[in-house]
């Protein structure tokens, strides 16, 4: 083959390459603008709502962030009641990764604003844990996609492809953006303040060995949360670390071992940690169905330890 023939040829392979990657991309944008949602009814869906709050309010408010130990195991009305600020519990599945949650909770940063963070671990990497579960999150609600990290752009491209032909699934069936309402990890199963409000049904989570592990703490987290509240700082706003559900199983960590992690986390976070960890200690068969969920008898008492935890926290302060 002389060199014109393999140059045309060269050419054509391009042009070609180039025409698919333009109609795909013509695809996925027609779908994003066209198709999608999909997913309105999902429980992930559930942050639209709690995003809509927090920008909807323009007052001091009280902002939870975390993953679902906190949409499982708070009753943000009396925590709103015993402080007098709106609450918004943003907590959602773990899966999005600590930062994300953390990020997707600073679009309406006001002065006197309170973001109290209940992670269960100090140790992520910051990226994404679970892409498919991204992108049935985000969707197409362009102002959430900001949450996302440039390390997380290469999973979710990957990811992309299962949950678009999912989405065209659901599309063709006519069963997408469905509410059943008789499921508790559903959008409707939230309340107005982003708590789940679902009535027990007597279930008891089964833990098994190894379940409960004690939390651990990486420097880039120390760095991230550190650089988090210096901003809020900034903004006139207040950053807190505190507690989450630790179940009272045979095999956890010892009370001397959470302790031992709280001054740690106490000495290299700038922002303070307004809780004992031990007093967040519940009897293992008041786990709802993780081992971060709570039933509602032991929810009521995790709100109050954290209102008692505000409160003093708040009156040494002043």
């Amino acid at each position: 083959m002389n060199k014109h023939n393999l140059s045309t040829s060269n050419f054509k392979k391009t042009t070609i390459f180039i025409s698919k990657l333009s109609i795909m991309f013509s695809l996925i944008l027609f779908f994003l603008l066209y198709l999608s949602p999909q997913y309105a009814g999902n429980y992930q869906a559930s942050l639209l709502d709690k995003t809509a709050r927090l920008k909807s309010t323009d007052i001091p408010k009280i902002v939870l962030i975390g993953n679902s130990n906190l949409a499982f195991g708070m009753n943000s009305e009396e925590l709103e009641k015993e402080f007098q600020m709106p609450v918004v519990n943003m907590g959602l599945h773990g899966g999005l990764g600590n930062a994300f949650q953390e990020k997707s909770s600073l679009l309406n940063v006001q002065k006197g604003d309170i973001y109290i963070i209940c992670h269960s671990t100090y140790s992520d990497d910051g990226t994404i844990i679970d892409p498919d579960l991204a992108w049935i999150t985000i969707e197409n609600h362009f102002s959430l996609w900001k949450a996302l990290c440039h390390e997380d752009m290469k999973p979710m491209f990957y990811a992309y492809p299962a949950y678009l032909k999912r989405c065209l699934s659901l599309w063709l069936e006519n069963s997408g953006n469905h509410d059943y309402g008789n499921d508790v990890y559903t959008r409707s199963a939230f309340n107005e303040y982003g708590d789940i409000e679902w009535p027990d049904n007597g279930q008891v989570y089964e833990f098994k060995p190894g379940d409960i592990a004690l939390p651990q703490i990486s420097e880039n987290v120390v760095l991230r949360l550190n650089e988090l509240n210096t901003y809020l700082t900034d903004q006139g706003a207040t950053l807190l670390l505190a507690g989450y559900p630790i179940a009272d199983t045979f095999d956890r960590p010892s009370d001397e071992m959470y302790l031992t992690f709280q001054q740690e986390l106490t000495d290299k976070m700038d922002a303070p940690v307004i809780s004992d960890y031990i007093n967040y200690i519940y009897p293992e068969n008041l786990f709802y169905d993780t081992a971060y969920h709570l039933n509602n008898t032991s929810k009521k008492a995790r709100t109050q330890q954290l209102i008692d935890d505000l409160r003093n926290y708040l009156s040494q302060s002043d």
